[in-house]
């Protein structure tokens, strides 16, 4: 590749995605606007624009957002009927090692996680074919199932070599970066590339928002604290965290609403009865993203108190619809967007006694709780897809450059 064509060619990058995700859509318009790259996004299923259950809530799920919309792309076929995820059979696609050997791409980022053949069938496509090969990963530690030690124990024999075998490493977070640099995988080959949503989007919509009938809606008064737990109504998110916490003394005055769905349901329901809070609890089921910004404005905190989320994306969610939050130490956020006492608090993961006293001092002074949401909404600004697009067009130029020198 001559200085010219280096210069004035698009750089040509492949994205291999496992399925349809609506924050992965607003990404990729936002590189496809780029004139630097020439973005094309292979998904191996079309999960997420297809109706189906998801596997962990068992709730019918199908976003009424575009998320086909401003970019190219195509499906390739799975030689495995139905398509899946989370098993290491259920996606082979084998098609792809044609496509990425014969491509001629600048740099192909592998965005499916490492638990599934494709991953191999890319990693080895790659290597076959000289093309520098972007493994996508927003994990923050080793030991995210607490529940499997065996899995901490494969880990931390294969994940050293798996970093280290990729050309470069695109970490959603800074936890991440310090993940990788931790697997000894050197700085240079990591680019930090924020997780983020559609900014513009939810902020526009938040502006929207009537709060005060939505609260009617939900039968709430407008002037009594509202905290939000949005999220799967699973174990891994211990939504019955939060209900425990409503029933301290202290939070009498506190309403909670569960914006989400999931097995654990109708236990919420009955813990909520057999605790005395059934009046100040609001289960809505789930909520499509249309619906959403209602919901997070009419709130005052959000409290994720999950075991582990690489990164929790309804934290930025909310802080662009001004709602502060309140989030475990198992959550990835914790890293680049929870500033304590600033943004949010961060509490020790399973803590009720804990969670339950951050909450009190996140309504004791309604002048902090105010400035805290505006502090919420500057610090997301610059937490957008615009950093996300720039980054990653690093990475690959940083490939594109060391390609040439070799």
């Amino acid at each position: 590749m001559d200085e010219d064509r280096a210069k004035n060619v698009p750089l040509r990058l492949l994205i291999v995605s496992s399925h349809v995700i609506q924050y992965g859509s607003v990404r990729y318009r936002e590189m496809a606007r780029d004139p630097k790259l020439d973005l094309e996004v292979a998904f191996c299923s079309l999960q997420g624009v297809e109706p189906g259950l998801d596997p962990e809530s068992g709730i019918a799920e199908i976003w009424d957002v575009p998320l086909l919309d401003g970019y190219a792309w195509t499906q390739v076929p799975n030689r495995v009927m139905p398509s899946g995820l989370g098993r290491f059979f259920k996606l082979v696609n084998t098609r792809l090692w044609k496509q990425i050997r014969k491509g001629r791409y600048d740099a192909v980022a592998i965005d499916t996680g490492y638990r599934c053949a494709t991953f191999w069938i890319a990693l080895a496509a790659a290597k076959l074919s000289g093309t520098p090969l972007l493994f996508a990963t927003d994990v923050t530690v080793l030991n995210s199932d607490v529940r499997s030690p065996w899995k901490v124990w494969i880990k931390r024999r294969l994940w050293p070599a798996l970093f280290r075998s990729v050309d470069g490493i695109l970490a959603g977070s800074s936890g991440t970066l310090e993940l990788a640099r931790s697997l000894g995988v050197p700085n240079e080959r990591i680019t930090v590339t924020p997780n983020v949503v559609d900014n513009e989007w939810w902020r526009a919509q938040s502006l929207k928002v009537d709060r005060a009938a939505v609260r009617t809606s939900w039968e709430i008064p407008l002037d009594v604290p509202v905290a939000l737990f949005c999220a799967k109504l699973v174990p891994r998110k211990r939504p019955m965290d939060v209900l425990q916490a409503l029933a301290k003394p202290w939070l009498s005055e506190l309403f909670l609403v569960f914006a989400g769905d999931g097995p654990l349901r109708e236990e919420l329901q009955r813990q909520a009865g057999l605790l005395g809070v059934a009046k100040r609890v609001r289960i809505l089921g789930f909520v499509n993203q249309t619906a959403l910004p209602a919901v997070y404005v009419a709130s005052d905190v959000l409290v994720l108190p999950s075991d582990y989320d690489a990164f929790g994306l309804v934290v930025n969610e909310a802080m662009l619809c001004g709602c502060t939050v309140v989030i475990s130490d198992g959550v990835g956020a914790k890293y680049d967007l929870v500033r304590e006492g600033e943004t949010g608090y961060i509490y020790p993961c399973g803590d009720v006694p804990a969670l339950a006293g951050t909450l009190r001092r996140v309504f004791e002074d309604k002048k902090k709780l105010q400035s805290m949401r505006e502090a919420a909404r500057r610090r997301i600004e610059t937490w957008s897809p615009k950093e996300y697009a720039e980054s990653v067009l690093r990475a690959v130029e940083t490939q594109s450059i060391r390609r040439r020198k070799v």
